[in-house]
């Protein structure tokens, strides 16, 4: 019972975070929104209401008084209603004036914008208000109900009471109301919507007040049980995506449930610690989110749901570097010349630019790289920095052993942090991480059990008995200290420039480009995203180090999760996606330059927190990539400009291709339409002679399905298939939508669960992984391509080159190329490509990775009878290499025209296999899939002939996907 009695205390909190969880879910099914922002709208709705209860009304904006006389004390009822209405009203300003225009952002921006948003409120909160406590009157009677042993607070019952009523009158209303079948059908196709004539903008907007509206009253229900501070209920933001999480972003009575419940199990966690000493002492309570949060998303394998949205735009450019050595002579001149030429304060703005901007690049490498959300970087950094507390007064280790140990460490913490990244991604991993980062702060930084109260000690840095020390007194901040920073920021930014060129790194642009295409062309998925989250967290945890040499001693202050989005919001400012953007993000940090400029000649004080939060705002709506992407451009222009004054070709001379070392005369083969002869063929950098296909000698074996069978629930897509593929033979897979073409795709490589036997040179490949597939040489393409448009088609190709063996990497990049013509668009980004050269570029990345069988599917949609002439002669060029081809596709004549046998299949079945005059002649295939009859003299042509004249008007096909194929992204990592 007394455990019963434990639960039901904490029915209060529970309340607040299913309030809070009911706005996150109305704000996400109407824009796609996950509002960090929602605990902070909270609190400015209780401080609202507190103002109006002491009869003054409280004004944010800059300029005015912080609250104005209204004449006398508000009662309860009218200082709520008009403080929904102000928190109404705030919503509809944030959605119009902001994430109205971000509705076809990325993810990450949108979620950026809204941690903008947070950071600009608090701040307003704590300029205006200050940070003392403020107490509110009590709301609901506090009287103490004894239940036999039982002991109920009346105040936390009615609370969530009247959080589970609104609850379900909210979910009736959705149901049951015309609104909330709007707000589902936009929340499934705002282009659907477009097209009914409804406004998805208008739904949006009403649901973003109402979403206020609430996160309005759960500041006001908790404002008498919990004291306003503006750092107070913008962390309450965390249970409540746990109880969002159980909910699935979508129930409404799920989402308040789970509020409820955690709310509950932090009374008990909290109850639990203080009765035995095995328990942590402090954070038990926040350790609560984060296991339902892991429990739902991993154990369940629920993820955030993807919204139908008219657009799907990238995270932004991560561009090449076009050299290091320049950019790192001047960098480091630079570092130095500031070193040399500040002292005091204006030094340790200059060092704590240099340590802020190695932990960005930490971020530049897992998010800017890899696509992975990772909240924690400043957790992690603050985890070196305990350990390296530790390592130098307990165990006496010196510099530079410690920070490198401790470096590791973060490392190891922050592979265990990204396990969950092996089955999660995108802004779903962000919450995840956010969790852990409100929990380690808790139960390790905060703990004094751990750390002492005044803080963990740092021994200082030497080598060889000199002093590399910050200093004290006047000798602080000591020219050597920063030196040290330097050059570990050097290398840092170094190494990440690097990263980018190497293999490696195009394989982490491929997995943040799309998870499954990256798989497809052999990528092992869960082995880069730990990679890289082992290379973020080491220079995150360098970065802690050096911090922590900096501050002499490490409190929990310099490495809150508040602290975390902080760090990331700048970075994302800056620029999250190149090394430049890394090191402009230390420069805008609060220790940095730009903070004291502005606090030294502007005065701008605490004002800096609420600038910036603005500017990230204007950035993300202006440049998608961040201020850098403004030196970027410089970049462009100058490269061009300097292009433009070389000279020019001589008539006849071929233009180098881009990591050639030499050009080969003009080869006679045929070549893409519109393209220039002479550019069809590379030279092979080894003899400088054109790389013409050549057939492979070794002895190649086949590709044999054998009773291959699909399900996607209760429906069988694909049953009993069988089919073979013969070294350098072409067979064609065809039949009408639905009949499951995609499917025997799916399942032969990997990312679908299937039936049957899957051989490839009679080694059985079930079970085995996508990637592993695809080393084996079993490699497709995808019928929405799938390609990285902000990546060029050099880089296309090369991030299918990550396992290359045997062979040199540009050899193979010029073999890729060439093979299917589209040599001369190398430097091209993907996405300007017209559909048919995208298209080529999809077979050649496929064909990088040196495939024994390769699996086109719908190759030719989108192309005209030209180009789909000149793709049937590509896909002949290649399979007289020796590799074996199975085609899908719609378009009738190319199969026929280029297969040495084709298999038909309908509604899953095999119907008919047989060399194309066969197929021709076969009334069940013309009945099932070609539309029409032919004429029995002509079937007795096409069978003596072969000639495809007599039924090309049996060539009408549909170039629509087969909605019955679709695949699940988790199969990729499975």
């Amino acid at each position: 019972m007394e455990h019963v009695a434990s639960l039901l205390l904490g029915l209060g909190n529970g309340g607040v975070f299913a309030a809070l969880a009911l706005a996150l879910v109305l704000t996400y099914r109407s824009s796609g929104v996950i509002n960090f922002a929602t605990g902070a709208m909270a609190l400015y709705v209780a401080y609202f209401y507190a103002s109006l209860r002491e009869g003054e009304l409280l004004l944010l904006l800059p300029g005015l008084p912080a609250t104005v006389e209204i004449g006398g004390e508000w009662s309860f009822l009218p200082a709520a209603v008009v403080s929904l209405l102000a928190g109404a009203l705030l919503g509809a300003v944030l959605y119009l004036a902001l994430f109205r225009q971000l509705r076809e952002a990325p993810p990450l921006a949108r979620a950026m914008a809204s941690l903008a948003v947070m950071v600009v409120l608090q701040s307003l909160m704590a300029i205006k208000i200050g940070t003392s406590p403020v107490s509110v009157a009590e709301i609901f009677p506090a009287d103490t109900w004894t239940l036999g042993s039982l002991t109920v607070l009346s105040d936390r019952f009615y609370l969530a009471l009247s959080v589970v009523v609104l609850t379900v009158l909210l979910a009736a209303a959705f149901r049951f109301t015309r609104f909330g079948l709007l707000t589902r059908a936009a929340a499934q196709s705002q282009v659907g919507a477009y097209v009914s004539g409804v406004s998805p903008d208008r739904v949006a907007l009403y649901n973003w007040m109402i979403s206020s509206a609430m996160a309005g009253l759960a500041g006001i229900l908790i404002a008498p049980l919990s004291p306003l501070s503006p750092s107070s209920y913008t962390l309450f933001v965390v249970p409540a995506l746990a109880a969002v999480v159980v909910g699935g972003f979508q129930h409404l009575v799920l989402t308040v449930v789970a509020g409820l419940v955690i709310g509950m199990l932090q009374a008990e966690a909290l109850d639990l610690s203080a009765a035995h000493s095995w328990m942590p002492q402090s954070g038990s309570a926040e350790l609560v989110p984060l296991i339902v949060i892991m429990v739902a998303m991993l154990a369940t394998g629920r993820a955030v749901p993807i919204r139908g949205g008219a657009v799907r735009q990238p995270l932004g450019r991560a561009p090449r570097p076009r050299a290091l050595t320049l950019p790192t002579v001047a960098g480091t001149a630079i570092g130095l010349i500031a070193l040399l030429a500040t002292d005091g304060t204006w030094r340790s703005a200059v060092i704590g630019t240099f340590i802020a901007s190695i932990i960005a690049l930490s971020l530049v490498v897992v998010t800017g790289y890899a696509g992975q959300v990772s909240l924690a970087q400043l957790a992690l950094a603050g985890a070196a920095a305990f350990v390296l507390s530790g390592l130098t007064q307990s165990w006496g280790i010196p510099f530079p052993v410690a920070p490198l140990l401790a470096a590791v460490a973060a490392t190891v913490l922050g592979v265990v942090i990204g396990l969950p990244a092996l089955r999660l991604k995108g802004i779903t991993l962000g919450i995840v991480t956010l969790a852990l980062a409100y929990a380690i702060e808790a139960v390790w930084f905060r703990n004094t059990q751990i750390v002492p109260t005044e803080g963990a000690r740092v021994g200082q840095p030497s080598l060889f008995g000199l002093d590399l020390s910050i200093g004290t007194g006047k000798e602080f901040p000591r020219i050597t200290f920063g030196l040290v920073c330097l050059v570990l920021l050097v290398g840092s930014a170094w190494a990440v420039a690097r990263l980018r060129t190497s293999t490696l790194g195009s394989a982490m642009l491929a997995l943040r480009a799309n998870e499954r295409s990256a798989a497809g062309i052999g990528i092992d998925v869960v082995r880069v995203k730990v990679v890289s989250f082992a290379i973020g967290s080491f220079l995150a945890g360098l970065g802690g180090s050096l911090l922590a040499y900096r501050r002499g001693v490490v409190t929990y202050d310099s490495f809150t999760a508040i602290g975390g989005l902080t760090v990331m919001l700048t970075a994302y400012l800056a620029g999250i996606t190149s090394v430049y953007g890394g090191i402009l993000a230390g420069v805008m940090a609060s220790s940095g330059i730009v903070f004291v400029a502005m606090d030294r000649w502007v005065h701008l004080g605490d004002w800096f927190p609420v600038i910036s939060g603005l500017a990230l705002v204007g950035v993300i709506l202006a440049h998608p990539e961040g201020l850098a992407s403004t030196g970027h451009e410089l970049a462009d222009r100058f490269a061009r400009l300097r292009a433009a004054r070389a000279r020019p070709r001589l008539p006849g001379e071929q233009a180098v291709v881009s990591n050639t070392e030499t050009t080969a005369p003009a080869a006679e083969s045929p070549t893409a339409p519109g393209a220039d002869p002479s550019d069809a063929h590379v030279a092979d950098p080894a003899t400088g002679r054109a790389a013409d296909p050549v057939p492979r000698t070794d002895a190649r074996t086949e590709l044999e399905v054998r009773d291959l069978t699909v399900r996607y629930g209760g429906v069988t897509a694909v049953s009993g298939v069988s089919l073979r593929v013969q070294p350098g033979k072409i067979v064609g897979l065809i039949g009408p939508n639905g009949a499951g073409k995609t499917s025997v795709i799916e399942a032969v490589t990997g990312f679908v669960r299937a039936e049957g036997s899957v051989l490839l040179g009679g080694r059985p490949l079930d079970g085995l992984p996508v990637h592993r597939r695809v080393r084996g040489g079993l490699t497709r393409t995808f019928q929405a391509l799938e390609l990285y448009d902000d990546m060029t088609v050099e880089e296309n190709v090369s991030a299918a080159l990550t396992n290359l063996r045997g062979e040199s990497h540009r050899h193979a990049l010029a073999r890729s190329l060439d093979l299917v013509g589209i040599t001369d668009r190398a430097d091209r980004q993907a996405g300007e490509l017209s559909q048919g050269e995208r298209q080529l570029v999809s077979i050649a990345r496929a064909c990088a990775t040196d495939p024994r069988v390769l699996l086109l599917d719908e190759p030719a949609a989108g192309l005209d009878t030209t180009e789909s002439a000149w793709l049937g002669e590509r896909i002949r060029a290649i399979s007289q290499t020796g590799v074996g081809v199975l085609l899908v596709d719609h378009d009738v004549e190319l199969v026929l025209g280029v297969c040495d046998y084709i298999y038909v299949l309908d509604f899953g079945e095999v119907i008919a296999e047989g060399d194309p005059a066969a197929i021709r002649g076969n009334r069940a295939v013309a009945d099932a899939y070609l539309g029409s009859v032919v004429e029995e003299t002509a079937v007795v042509v096409a069978q003596e002939t072969s000639e495809t004249s007599e039924t090309s008007e049996t060539s009408e096909t549909s170039e629509t996907s087969e909605t019955a194929e679709g695949s699940d992204d988790t199969a990729v990592t499975a």
